[in-house]
């Protein structure tokens, strides 16, 4: 068997920013402690902060990898733009001197609706990869979603802190790995398996294709497939999932995969409410909204502007979460109200792992939250349940407002 290496660049060290002593404060008639003329602070303040702080510290390929989407990036940019034409409707006068932020998915209680996406290969952000992720969504109490992609096995990560997490599977022309796979998974205490059902074919990332991307480890597959790649131009990433993927999955598929585990089966990648209609006849335990991060299809329709829609077709029979452009606390807000029981974060995670490590997740995860709590109280919003339509407003709401 021929393993494919990373790179000379080692991404293996953790990088410390350099600290600046504090400048003494200037004489001030506000206060002796008051600095007029202090610098502005280094640390982060919002989770965008941390975007500018991993493109200054990985290489290039493995930062344009984390941040890239399909071709022209349209759909990349929409799954951020979308959130900014929503409007919050707050409500005064409500007692808002508790806010309670828990809620409950598949019956496993998170401290607030925000769930770490499944997104590939920690170990380019930050040498112990997926465990750091897992430690850090723990201390946050709430769910990891592994990816079948992560540079740390299932059993790792597992064994590196006690916390529910699911799992995020792919299906294999050679479907004894798929099942194989979700069957470690239940076996190691996974409470779900997340099905990604937009990728039979890799979306085009140019970005991969232009740097010549080189496929990360995937401890998961040791011993079960194949490495060895031969692409002599573009992104070998993408020559492999092409290689190995199943094209031909097909709803009726979805039986076969209830046969190999007893696990609650999400599936992820549904944007239209046809597709989400025959989710729910498919008899999966839940729907993820969800574009790929904008990473297959350019000129799919942001994810937050398509959940309603999911929504009204499930009818409230299963859950529906939504994945892509959240990046605020108003962001998760716009999502509850528009019917979602959770949302899930990706980039803005391993920028946080790239930017600090573990402690870099934990404060990415704990900004939002922060910032939901914010939004809840000045939106007039006691509890999760307290959010409902009628908090925002949407482009599509304008014209009924204006008769």
């Amino acid at each position: 068997m021929v393993h494919v290496f990373i790179s000379k660049i080692s991404v293996l060290n953790y990088f410390n920013f350099s600290t600046h002593s504090p400048r003494k404060a200037a004489p001030s008639s506000l206060g002796q402690n008051y600095n007029i003329k202090g610098k502005m602070s280094s640390e982060p303040v919002n989770v965008n902060d941390f975007k500018e702080m991993a493109r200054l510290k990985l290489p290039k390929m493995y930062y344009d990898f984390y941040a890239g989407g399909a071709e022209d990036e349209h759909t990349l940019r929409e799954n951020i733009q979308a959130f900014c034409r929503i409007m919050i409707r707050p409500r005064v006068l409500v007692d808002v001197s508790q806010i309670d932020m828990s809620t409950t998915i598949l019956g496993h209680r998170i401290s607030a609706p925000i769930l770490v996406a499944p997104t590939a290969a920690h170990k380019l952000a930050f040498h112990e990869g997926e465990q750091a992720t897992a430690r850090a969504a723990a201390a946050a109490k709430t769910i990891m979603i592994l990816s079948y992609s992560s540079t740390c096995s299932i059993e790792e990560v597992a064994s590196s802190c006690n916390a529910v997490r699911f799992f995020q599977l792919y299906i294999y022309k050679r479907r004894d790995i798929s099942a194989l796979l979700a069957q470690r998974a239940e076996r190691f205490g996974y409470k779900a398996i997340v099905l990604t059902a937009d990728a039979p074919r890799l979306g085009r990332r140019e970005a991969d294709i232009k740097n010549k991307m080189i496929r990360p480890p995937m401890k998961n597959l040791d011993g079960l497939m194949s490495f060895d790649v031969n692409a002599d131009e573009g992104s070998k990433f993408e020559t492999y999932a092409n290689m190995t993927l199943d094209a031909s999955l097909r709803w009726e598929d979805i039986m076969w995969l209830r046969s190999t585990t007893s696990l609650p089966i999400l599936i992820k990648g549904i944007l239209t409410h046809e597709d989400a209609t025959k989710a729910v006849e498919a008899g999966v335990d839940g729907i993820i909204v969800s574009n790929h991060g904008a990473r297959q299809l350019d000129f799919a329709p942001a994810t937050i502007s398509v959940l309603e829609e999911v929504v009204h077709a499930v009818k409230g029979k299963i859950p529906v979460l939504l994945d892509g452009g959240v990046r605020r606390g108003t962001d998760v807000f716009k999502a509850l109200a528009l019917g979602a029981q959770a949302v899930l974060i990706g980039r803005p995670v391993l920028f946080g792992l790239a930017a600090k490590g573990e402690g870099g997740v934990r404060t990415v995860l704990e900004m939002l939250k922060n910032e939901l709590e914010i939004s809840m109280a000045l939106s007039g919003c006691p509890c999760i349940k307290d959010i409902t339509r009628s908090h925002v407003r949407t482009p599509y709401d304008k014209l009924p407002s204006m008769l």
